[in-house]
């Protein structure tokens, strides 16, 4: 059994999935991803790759994910499966591209500047 390793990144959040022939079965970190993400936009992110590419019963995925909030993991996780799922079947990528599964979000949290209360914002201007 073939097992295929991809790993997919949003803001500061990495995911690692393993993915291999299977049943339907997600695990993030050793736990039911329903167990781990608790809202249903999380879900949704988690199983959009597998709804997309009509495979949701097919793969077996195993997901290890750090960093960042839930949200970004859960779509470091989408995109990690879709990266999968694109090497185990390259015709798979023009329906996963047009859904924009396939693309990296590149946005990044701005770096906070010296002299400045946070990236954009000022200290206080005092005249008098």
């Amino acid at each position: 059994m073939e097992v295929i390793n991809t790993s997919g990144r949003r803001k500061t959040s990495v995911a690692r999935a393993y993915v291999s022939v299977g049943s339907g079965n997600i695990e993030v970190n050793g736990r039911d991803y329903k167990e781990y993400f608790t809202t249903p936009t999380l879900h949704f992110y988690v199983t959009q790759s597998l709804v997309v590419a009509n495979a949701r019963d097919n793969w077996d995925v195993k997901i290890n994910v750090a960093g960042g909030g839930i949200t970004g993991q859960a779509q470091a996780i989408r995109l990690a499966i879709a990266k999968a799922l694109v090497e185990a079947n390259p015709e798979l990528k023009k329906d996963l591209r047009s859904a924009g599964l396939i693309t990296r979000d590149p946005r990044m949290v701005e770096r906070k500047k010296f002299g400045q209360k946070k990236a954009r914002a000022r200290f206080q201007f005092s005249k008098r």
